[in-house]
């Protein structure tokens, strides 16, 4: 009898059923699974390199610490990215977090290293230090009994065993003039304040100062409250000091900005290959949205210093003055790993209102020329002479009022303010390179420091140093080190040398406060902030020569020749990062 046709067919079709099923099966798993591991080069290469360190490991003709290569490796991976990716080991962690949180733990004393032993310089007013009786001046030369002086004591060794988890102990012996005998303390740490404003009062019976060190955790409270101290004093503008300010949080920097400007505002965009384009726009709940201001900025300002001021001239809100600042425009996101080391990885980079991106170009890899940059326009002359600053016209963008600014490295300043050098000699740049006023400045403060306490501000210590000779005992000071006297040179830099040495012993006896104070009286920058909100002329005007025939340029117009150059930007920044942070 013979078997049906159709049941004959059965093997064969149940055979190919079989196959197409892991073949679609292989097919979609390869598709979609996680990261499209077997296509993705992220997969291979990630196996690649563990494949490395395995056979390393297994084969390598002496014996390797692969955590220790592993740590080697990461920075000079991500060294390779752009300048401001890095990778912080868990050492090191708490230390660079510290920085830019309010609070940090200790015993609450200022101190400076000199003749290999830590010199108490100021004790924090409430701190742990200054409850168990530690006062200014006196030496720390054992810590949990045990000898510390000599080559050992670094300030990374120092902080290292003052520093520690808040409510643990620290035994402190302490050597005081007048005593025979050593003092011994146990010291409690606890939360020392890490104030990110350094500075806030009034310069004259019209105006204020604020200086902000960086842009941390509280910075933004802290400014609030100096605003409303200067508004009880009825200040009627402010001078936003940031010179030297290096940034830190792009948060903290926003809601700043936000206090200046009124609602609808664009304070700043980021924009990144994964990130989306993000706007912050203002809210309009700002306390001082109709005070004149002054920003300054130097080389040194950088990063959420440069998102502050660029906000403020891209939408006129003020005037900035000084020298073009460090030009940072990348934006890092921390990332922790599981052993508590750490990677700050740049993710997007940040756009001023006018559509300018600020940083400043780069070769990916190790850029030398990067790193030499503030150095380079040293030598080219930048920080004397505006002239020595070439602008990029194929980058350049309109203020809300029309005003040309520039994209390719930094905020340029309203009004430039060259470097100071009147007064400069070899024999003064020796003294400060060396490290003589500074040592000269410490040792007058700790020798005459009960005479010195009787004065609490700058200006009644000032009128008694100003009696003392101090240039003459440093020169005798200086000679004692090595430094051959100039007489002609130092009298040449007298004034330079005044203020060095005043300034010096003005912040070792008193605060930061008194000291910045004391220099603002003659800082070029600032007396030039203060002329200018005198005349009444912070709040910049529309240029007189129209960019258009009409005799008037709308914001619309103005928003489309912005957004061309955006526009045009971006293809570029598509191609080569070289070019979009031209």
């Amino acid at each position: 009898m013979e078997p049906n046709k159709k049941t004959r067919y059965i093997p064969i079709i149940i055979a190919v059923s079989i196959v197409a099923g892991i073949f679609i099966g292989t097919f979609y798993a390869n598709r979609f699974s996680d990261n499209k591991r077997g296509t993705s080069p992220v997969s291979l290469n990630a196996n690649k390199l563990t494949g490395l360190l395995r056979i390393i490991n297994d084969q390598y003709v002496d014996t390797v610490n692969m955590s220790e290569l592993i740590e080697d490796a990461m920075p000079q991976i991500l060294s390779e990215l752009d300048p401001h990716s890095s990778y912080i080991p868990a050492k090191d962690l708490q230390a660079v977090n510290d920085d830019l949180r309010g609070s940090f733990s200790g015993i609450g004393v200022q101190f400076t290293i000199q003749q290999d032993t830590i010199h108490i310089s100021d004790v924090i007013p409430g701190g742990p230090s200054e409850k168990v009786g530690i006062m200014a001046g006196d030496r720390i030369v054992e810590i949990d009994d045990s000898a510390f002086v000599g080559k050992i004591v670094t300030n990374t060794e120092s902080m290292k065993r003052l520093k520690g988890p808040k409510g643990s102990e620290v035994k402190l012996g302490v050597f005081r003039q007048g005593e025979k005998e050593l003092l011994h303390f146990t010291i409690i740490r606890g939360d020392i304040p890490n104030k990110s404003i350094k500075a806030a009062y009034m310069i004259n019976e019209k105006y204020g100062y604020i200086n902000i060190e960086k842009f941390g955790e509280t910075t933004y409270p802290e400014m609030l409250i100096a605003l409303a101290q200067l508004h009880q004093s009825n200040c009627e503008g402010v001078i936003i000091d940031l010179r030297g300010n290096t940034g830190g949080f792009m948060g903290s920097a926003i809601q700043m900005v936000n206090e200046f400007l009124p609602k609808g505002r664009l304070i700043v965009y980021t924009e990144g290959r994964n990130s989306p384009r993000e706007n912050y726009p203002s809210n309009g709940t700002g306390s001082s949205q109709q005070l004149p201001i002054i920003v300054l900025l130097d080389e040194g300002s950088a990063s959420a210093s440069e998102i502050f001021a660029g906000a403020i001239q891209d939408n006129d809100r003020g005037t900035i003055i000084g020298r073009r600042s460090f030009g940072k425009g990348l934006v890092q996101q921390p990332i922790e790993f599981n052993d508590g080391s750490a990677i700050r990885l740049t993710i997007a980079r940040y756009y001023t209102p006018s559509g300018r991106c600020i940083q400043k170009p780069y070769k990916k890899g190790n850029d030398e020329q990067y790193e030499l940059d503030i150095l380079t326009r040293y030598e080219h002359g930048e920080f004397f002479s505006q002239d020595s600053i070439k602008q990029d016209e194929s980058h350049i963008f309109y203020t809300s009022l029309g005003r040309p600014v520039y994209g390719g490295g930094g905020i340029m300043p309203d009004i430039f303010v060259p470097q100071d050098t009147t007064g400069v000699t070899s024999y003064l740049s020796m003294a400060i390179n060396r490290g003589l006023t500074i040592q000269f400045s410490f040792q007058y403060t700790d020798k005459n420091r009960q005479t010195l306490q009787k004065y609490d501000n700058c200006d009644d210590l000032l009128k008694y140093l100003k009696k003392q000779n101090i240039l003459e005992k440093f020169a005798q000071f200086a000679e004692s080190k090595g430094l051959k006297r100039r007489n002609l040179l130092m009298y040449k830099s007298k004034k330079l040398f005044e203020r060095n040495l005043y300034g010096n012993i003005i912040y070792n006896m008193l605060n930061m406060e008194e000291y910045l104070k004391y220099l603002n009286q003659s800082d070029p920058t600032v007396l030039k902030a203060l002329e200018v909100l005198e005349a009444e002329e912070s709040f910049p005007s529309a240029p007189e020569q129209k960019l258009e025939t009409n005799n008037e340029r709308t914001e619309e117009t103005i928003a489309q020749a912005n957004q061309g150059r955006e526009k045009a930007s971006s293809s570029r920044r598509a191609d080569d990062d070289f070019f979009c942070i031209a």
